[in-house]
């Protein structure tokens, strides 16, 4: 099953047959999970929020913890392309998220309120460096998987549904325009007293899209059988009807 593109002006909620392939590492007993794959800026956090708000289940923000390894790494001074040592950080990371909403969000690591740090795009591309590594991702496997508990999971990334949760009950891929996607970061990172300007933003996404799409392990992709909404023009209300209507297709709700 090829991926199929949905929005709210063509087909609106047009859902033919789900995925229910499983992934041998999970049983059917496992809690159900939704996947939200996409790149940055596409309205991800806005969309796995909502999801989880709507149908009383755990969130899993993946890039955060990508970011957040990354960083680890970065104040240590390590070499980011020395995935070993990288890697070797990532069981002993304290790491709680606070808050149910992008305003009240807050990201503690070992303790400290890394929140700002974590959103910056600098620590996206970090983070975009050791993501390519298999050591690195195979140490943040199983942390991503330990998430998934009852009643269920709303599992944001951009390889929730081609590596972490293949037998995902319903699996989403978002993506937008460069142009729009930056122009969203730079009113976000405006909103949080974080400078930024477009041009530098729009050449960041861009080179991490491709290093995203291009990389040799869990390349960003939509899946077989994932529901492709593009976002680009959007208001935050038109790509929540269509989730509304995922929902309802999917017998989720």
């Amino acid at each position: 099953m090829s991926p199929r593109s949905l929005r709210p002006e063509a087909q609106p909620f047009t859902v033919t047959n789900m995925n229910t392939s499983q992934d041998s590492s999970q049983t059917t007993q496992a809690a159900p999970v939704i996947a939200v794959d996409g790149p940055s800026g596409v309205g991800k956090g806005l969309v796995t929020r909502y999801l989880a708000k709507r149908l009383g289940f755990h969130r899993l923000d993946s890039g955060a913890l990508y970011r957040i390894l990354a960083l680890a790494a970065h104040h240590r001074h390590l070499d980011l392309h020395d995935a070993q040592a990288v890697a070797a950080l990532a069981p002993a990371l304290d790491i709680r998220f606070i808050g149910e909403t992008e305003d009240d969000e807050a990201i503690l690591v070992d303790g400290h309120d890394w929140t700002h740090e974590i959103r910056k795009e600098s620590t996206g591309a970090l983070a975009s460096i050791i993501a390519t590594a298999p050591v690195v991702r195979a140490a943040l496997l199983q942390r991503q998987r330990d998430f998934r508990v009852a009643p269920g999971l709303i599992a944001d990334g951009r390889d929730m549904a081609s590596i972490v949760f293949t037998d995902a009950v319903l699996k989403i891929f978002m993506d937008a325009s460069v142009d729009e996607r930056a122009q969203r970061r730079l009113k976000q990172l405006s909103a949080k007293g974080i400078g930024a300007t477009l041009a530098p933003l729009r050449e960041e996404i861009r080179a991490r899209d491709e290093r995203d799409r291009n990389r040799p392990i869990a390349p960003l992709k939509a899946v077989d059988g994932a529901e492709v909404v593009d976002t680009t023009g959007l208001s935050p209300d038109a790509v929540l009807a269509v989730m509304e209507g995922l929902l309802r297709r999917y017998a989720l709700v």
